[in-house]
């Protein structure tokens, strides 16, 4: 599913590339212009952002990731991954959603995020972003287990967890849901 690490031309932070998706690691530039200017966001990833970004479940954390780069911007990947594709209407890639963590190791564990846009949704970009964000984490010398929490109600986000490897392994924190782990070797 990886096809290639690669590093960015104009910047040394590394960009994970899969098959028809590049990931590129939220900066601090990033996130104060995905908050505050659209054009110097398309401008920053080198892509089309649609009318509907960002997604609904990520909107609200905005600025919350914002803060967490500017505490430690030497931290970049560890907090969000932006995820372009290539449009078939347009030259130019096109930002179909987003993944991460919750930040940085804790005794070894990360926790993993993500979401797509509702018109990208069914093509199986989750499966891939998440397979070459969990292949990224375990090349991370302190990452040991990935963990993963979503509702039963959601058997989109389930099989996505499933088809990479995660296991379910309780419930989740507000009960809702469920736990999912995958661990270095899996």
């Amino acid at each position: 599913m990886l096809s290639s690490l690669s590093v960015g031309a104009r910047s040394m932070i590394p960009s994970i590339v899969t098959t028809r998706l590049k990931l590129v690691p939220a900066t601090v530039a990033h996130a104060r212009a995905e908050i505050c200017d659209r054009v110097e966001f398309a401008r920053l990833l080198q892509a089309m952002i649609p009318e509907n970004w960002p997604p609904e479940s990520a909107a609200d954390a905005l600025p919350l990731f914002l803060k967490w780069l500017e505490a430690a911007p030497d931290r970049v990947g560890w907090f969000g991954w932006y995820v372009l594709a290539q449009s078939d209407d347009v030259n130019d890639p096109v930002l179909v959603g987003s993944c991460g963590f919750l930040g940085p190791p804790r005794d070894g564990d990360v926790n993993i995020g993500y979401s797509v846009l509702p018109q990208f949704q069914r093509r199986g970009f989750a499966t891939e972003m998440i397979g070459g964000l969990v292949h990224w984490a375990f090349e991370q010398p302190a990452v040991i287990r990935i963990v993963a929490e979503t509702e039963w109600a959601n058997p989109a986000s389930v099989r996505v967890l499933t088809t990479v490897g995660f296991a379910a392994v309780g419930p989740s924190a507000d009960h809702r849901g469920t736990r999912f782990e995958l661990s270095r070797g899996v």
